[in-house]
C-alpha cells in the first residue's frame, strides 16, 4: 500500500544466534493528516533469550501503544504503568525506564499540532505523566482502538484501517495551527538559543510563545529550546558511534559541563552511566527510524512531512 515503510532485523553479534529480533513497520497517515503524528508504526519483538528486555526511552511527544502478548513495566519520574495493553504518554523531558518481553505493539506519537487536534486538555497537564490509557479521560476517548490493535493474530492492513478510521471520528479543528507550525519549525531548526530569539523567529510575543507552548507542547519555551539541544546530542552520540560524548554535542552547548548538568536533568544519570548500559530496543528502532522515516527521534520530526 501507499506509503507503506518497512523494516526487520535480528540483533546478535557474529555466529551467535541473536538475543532477540525487532521488526518495525512505518505507515504514513493520509494527507489531511500532514503535520499531526511523529509516526504510525507497528513494531514486532521476539525475545529469544530471557524473559524481558530493558531499555530506556529518550525524551518525546505525546504517544499513545498497544500492546499484545506481554505489556511493559514502565516508569517516567513519579508516574509508573505495569501490565496495560493501553499505555499512554503526555510529552516527556525524561526518561521512560520500560521492561518489555515479547510482544507485538502499534504506536502513535502526537506532535504539537496532533495534540491540539486530539486533546481538550494542556499538555503540561500531562508532562512527564505514563498511564494506562483506558483509565485516564484524556486518552480514553481511544481505548475504542484497543479490541482491534491487541489482538495478536490481527491483520495489519486492517488494524491500521480502524487507526484511521477512529482518528478521522476523533480529530477536532484548533485555531492555532499556525502558531503551532511557527514555533515547532523554528524550534526543530536549532538556530535559536533563547526565548527571545525564539519568539523573535515566530513573530510573536515571549507571553503568546509561552501560552501556546504549555498548551500544546507541554513545555515552557527554554526548556524546548534546552530538550531539543540535548536530544540533536544523544542522537549523535547514538547514531553515528562517537567515541566520546564531546564529539556528539550539539554546537550550543558552552562546555562539556554544562551538557553533564543537563544530561543528568534530562535522564536522571550521568553521559557515562547511560552510555554503558545495553540499548538493546531503542538503539535498533532509531536506526530504521532513521533509515525509512528520516529522523532518529520523534523530537527531531519537523513539523510537516
Amino acid at each position: 500500500m501507499e506509503g507503506y515503510r518497512n523494516t526487520g532485523e535480528p540483533t546478535g553479534s557474529g555466529s551467535e544466534a541473536p538475543a532477540f529480533t525487532l521488526h518495525s513497520e512505518f505507515r504514513a497517515a493520509p494527507e489531511h493528516f500532514a503535520g499531526c503524528f511523529t509516526s504510525i508504526y507497528h513494531m514486532t519483538l521476539t525475545v529469544h533469550h530471557g524473559d524481558a528486555l530493558v531499555d530506556y526511552l529518550q525524551p518525546e511527544w505525546g504517544n499513545i501503544r498497544f500492546f499484545s502478548g506481554n505489556a511493559p513495566d514502565a516508569v517516567i519520574g513519579t508516574t509508573a504503568v505495569s501490565g496495560a495493553r493501553f499505555v499512554a504518554t503526555g510529552p516527556s523531558a525524561l526518561p521512560c525506564r520500560f521492561t518489555l518481553g515479547t510482544s507485538r505493539m502499534w504506536g502513535i506519537g502526537f506532535l504539537p499540532l496532533g495534540w491540539a487536534r486530539f486533546f481538550p486538555c494542556n499538555a503540561s497537564s500531562l508532562a512527564n505523566v505514563i498511564c494506562d490509557g483506558a483509565q485516564h479521560p484524556a486518552f480514553a476517548p481511544f481505548d475504542g482502538l484497543s479490541q482491534v490493535l491487541c489482538d495478536p493474530d490481527g491483520d495489519l492492513d486492517a488494524q491500521f484501517g480502524a487507526i484511521i478510521a477512529a482518528l478521522d471520528t476523533l480529530m477536532r479543528p484548533t485555531p492555532d495551527d499556525g502558531k503551532i507550525a511557527r514555533i515547532h519549525e523554528a524550534i526543530v531548526s536549532g538556530d535559536h538559543a533563547t526565548v527571545h530569539d525564539l519568539a523573535a523567529a515566530c513573530a510573536m510575543s515571549t507571553r503568546t510563545l509561552e501560552r501556546v507552548c504549555l498548551r500544546y507542547f507541554g513545555f515552557a519555551p527554554k526548556l524546548l529550546i534546552r530538550r531539543q539541544r540535548f536530544m540533536r546530542s544523544l542522537t549523535n552520540f547514538m547514531l553515528h558511534d562517537a567515541a566520546r560524548w564531546t564529539e556528539a554535542m550539539d554546537a550550543h552547548y558552552h562546555d562539556q559541563a554544562q551538557f553533564t548538568r543537563e544530561f543528568h536533568e534530562f535522564m536522571t544519570m550521568n553521559p557515562r552511566e547511560y552510555a554503558a548500559l545495553d540499548h538493546p530496543i531503542l538503539a535498533s528502532f532509531m536506526e530504521a527510524r532513521a533509515r525509512v522515516w528520516g529522523s532518529a527521534a520523534q523530537t527531531l520530526d519537523p513539523p510537516r512531512r
